[in-house]
């Protein structure tokens, strides 16, 4: 029997809401009847940092902005403590990309070390044969655009999916949302800012092929409204690397710098 892949790859649709903490918990509350917690989840949630790749003139910050209707970005994205982030640790090397209305994630896991000779230093890491196609892709997309890292995001994850008849449903909360352009070892002792004011939460429903009814009527009796974020061109407009868009979650009550849970 052959082992499993580490390669991995994801097709459904996304749809964001920008809510308050407050109605976030309100509504953690219900999904909670019909959903399960990821098995990562526990009472506190998980942390997510993530390094985004772009080129100079941040072609795929503006592709996102453009709303084109395709698009695709690179990052590293390590699940957990930063601070625990070595050499060794496992991360995984992502290419998202938005192709009309659904979303496509392909990604590896690689150790740390691997991760960045492949993205910072260029080269090709030892890998197994079937990651190699993948892996060829991105080193074709930080050669031929000159990718550097350009911004870093981190926040504290709550996450639910679905059962039975809702088999394939995922639905997140991510607050404490912040960030940082420099410093872009994940494992850095480096000052996060708040890139989303505390008091905002970021719900996302992810569904491979439709979003079930209870849950489109359970938004719309809470009158959510879809919010068109990205926590990357968030981070980019915060430390001013390009000009607030119409797509800016205003700042007003942010503190400075928050420290580290």
């Amino acid at each position: 029997m052959r082992a499993p892949s580490t390669l991995h790859a994801f097709n459904r649709y996304e749809i964001k809401y920008l809510v308050s903490t407050a109605e976030a918990a309100g509504l953690r509350e219900e999904i909670e009847r019909r959903l399960d917690r990821d098995r990562h989840s526990g009472d506190e949630g998980y942390g997510i940092w993530s390094v985004y790749y772009d080129t100079r003139q941040l072609r795929f910050y503006w592709e996102k902005i453009e709303g084109l209707k395709f698009r695709r970005k690179l990052r590293v994205r390590h699940y957990g403590d930063r601070f625990a982030v070595n050499d060794g640790t496992p991360v995984f090397v992502e290419i998202k990309q938005r192709v009309n209305r659904v979303t496509q994630k392909r990604r590896v896991r690689l150790p740390y070390r691997d991760a960045l000779r492949l993205c910072d230093g260029r080269r090709m890491p030892e890998h197994e044969p079937s990651q190699r196609a993948f892996m060829e892709e991105v080193l074709d997309l930080v050669l031929r655009l000159d990718l550097r890292p350009t911004a870093m995001t981190g926040y504290q994850r709550h996450a639910y999916v679905g059962r039975d008849a809702d088999v394939g449903l995922r639905v997140t909360f991510d607050q404490r949302i912040r960030g940082r352009d420099r410093d872009f070892h994940l494992g850095a002792d480096a000052e996060n800012r708040l890139i989303v004011p505390a008091g905002r939460t970021i719900v996302e429903v992810k569904a491979n092929e439709r979003v079930p009814y209870w849950l489109t009527d359970l938004t719309a009796r809470r009158s959510l409204q879809v919010a068109r974020v990205s926590k990357y061109c968030q981070s980019v407009e915060a430390y001013g690397l390009a000009p607030r868009s119409v797509f800016h979650v205003p700042d007003h009550d942010l503190d400075p710098v928050l420290p580290e849970a």
